[in-house]
């Protein structure tokens, strides 16, 4: 296959809108061997772990552990920036830089296909940059190594915690849920061989047997009320640290834009900051200036949100309404941030949103009308908040069914999450109303 192919950049929006990233297009094992090698690199030498969502929230917590052990900072000058490659849009597709490891900030940029807490990731590389990619990293400065994962692959960074971690080393899990304990018994295990402590920290949904089995493993599991805490919150008054007023306020903004108040214009900088560039700066960033940041990374942010919001615009035309048992249900179609295009449909007099994304994942987005999202995505191979969940249906057998998938923008997705509104809202998907939509959506 030709490099320009699968190189999104030169792109007109229209088509960047509904196709995904270049890393799509890659081998899982291309992304294992990279993954590998940039955590094995992050944790030589390393006295702690922490295995987190790369998102705000869970780059924060890095933060808040790296300042409580007294880690060594790494602040990137703007002339040592690297921008990587212009794939991103916000917290949607191909949004961030290096998602598998702390690798160290002179490491090649890669970016990640995402749409947020339960959506699964794909390593992104430049068509021509392979090669530079598959370079063995450096073993990173930090003794808090950054170990990224989302939560459809919390058992692989478990596991690589577990074979390449020194012997006694301290292991933090944050902003991370399992669906069940199962997926990652054997993992967890294999870490607690490794590790005197071992402490989780989050603020999902969680069910009460998957909690109980995690903590009865002999892991110190604190589950914050995900209506009043990001898992930020949860760190900061769970670690026996007296943190400043920056870190306080830290975690204030950051809880800002995860729970979705959006009180303080700074947490949509920290959110978009957070997915556009490389983990490991991001968390060195926002621990040197806290939540107001620097000049050079206020102009790159300005920069990189003139395409988010002409994706934004692209997805929200294709919005569509949707009537099921007595809710209004928007549903839309492309490669853009889903928070906000969810906003504008909830504007539109939408109860909930659901975002269909072309690496054919979803994401569900709630209000004070609906708050069932977790449950909806629960149906569809996901899971999350009541009011922010995601999903990645099984439903994609070959290419042919990914093709097919973008040229309908995402038709079948469509009909299998709206049918699990229905089921959520009916109780029974044979007995509800089908409304208008069991057709339209082909």
């Amino acid at each position: 296959m030709y490099d320009e192919l699968i190189d999104s950049d030169d792109l007109p929006l229209s088509r960047k809108s509904v196709l995904p990233g270049t890393g799509f297009f890659l081998p899982d094992t291309f992304e294992e061997d990279l993954e590998d090698q940039q955590t094995a690199a992050a944790l030589e030498g390393a006295e702690v772990a922490v295995v987190a969502d790369p998102d705000a929230d869970g780059l924060a917590c890095v933060a808040l552990v790296r300042e409580a052990y007294g880690d060594v900072r790494d602040v990137p000058e703007p002339d040592e920036y690297d921008s990587g490659g212009s794939d991103g849009d916000g917290d949607g597709d191909n949004g961030r830089q290096m998602p598998a490891a702390d690798a160290g900030m002179d490491q090649p940029a890669q970016s990640v296909d995402r749409t947020d807490d339960t959506d699964e990731e794909n390593v992104v590389i430049g068509a021509d940059d392979t090669e530079q990619a598959l370079e063995e990293p450096e073993p990173t400065p930090y003794s808090v190594a950054l170990v990224p994962a989302s939560p459809h692959d919390i058992e692989d960074a478990l596991a690589r915690v577990a074979e390449y971690g020194d012997e006694g080393i301290d292991v933090f899990v944050c902003d991370l849920a399992p669906d069940r304990y199962e997926y990652v018994e054997e993992e967890l295990a294999a870490v607690l061989e490794t590790t005197d402590q071992i402490a989780w920290y989050d603020h999902h949904q969680w069910s009460d047997d998957v909690a109980q089995s995690i903590r009865d493993a002999g892991v110190d599991l604190v589950v914050g009320d995900s209506d009043e805490e990001c898992s930020a919150d949860v760190v900061y008054r769970s670690l026996k640290y007296e943190f400043g007023p920056m870190y306080e306020e830290l975690v204030a903004v950051t809880r800002d834009h995860d729970l979705w108040l959006r009180e303080d214009p700074r947490s949509d900088d920290l959110a978009d900051y957070a997915y556009w560039t490389d983990p490991a700066e991001y968390v060195e960033i926002v621990r040197e200036y806290g939540v107001d940041l620097p000049a050079w990374v206020q102009e790159y942010i300005a920069e990189r949100r003139i395409e988010k919001e002409a994706l934004i615009d692209q997805a929200v035309g294709r919005a569509e309404l949707r009537e099921i048992g007595g809710y209004t249900v928007g549903i839309t179609y492309g490669r853009c941030s889903q928070n906000e295009v969810a906003e504008a449909m909830r504007e539109r007099g939408a109860d909930a949103s659901v975002i269909v994304k072309p690496a054919g994942s979803a994401s569900i987005r709630g209000t004070d009308a609906f708050d069932r999202c977790h449950e909806v995505a629960g149906r569809v191979n996901g899971g999350g908040h009541p009011k922010a969940a995601g999903c990645k249906p099984d439903i994609y057998d070959d290419m042919l069914d990914y093709a097919n998938h973008w040229t309908t923008r995402g038709a079948v997705t469509k009909q299998v999450i709206l049918e699990a509104f229905r089921e959520v809202v009916d109780g029974d998907s044979s007995d509800g109303d089908r409304g208008d939509d069991s057709t339209d959506d082909r």
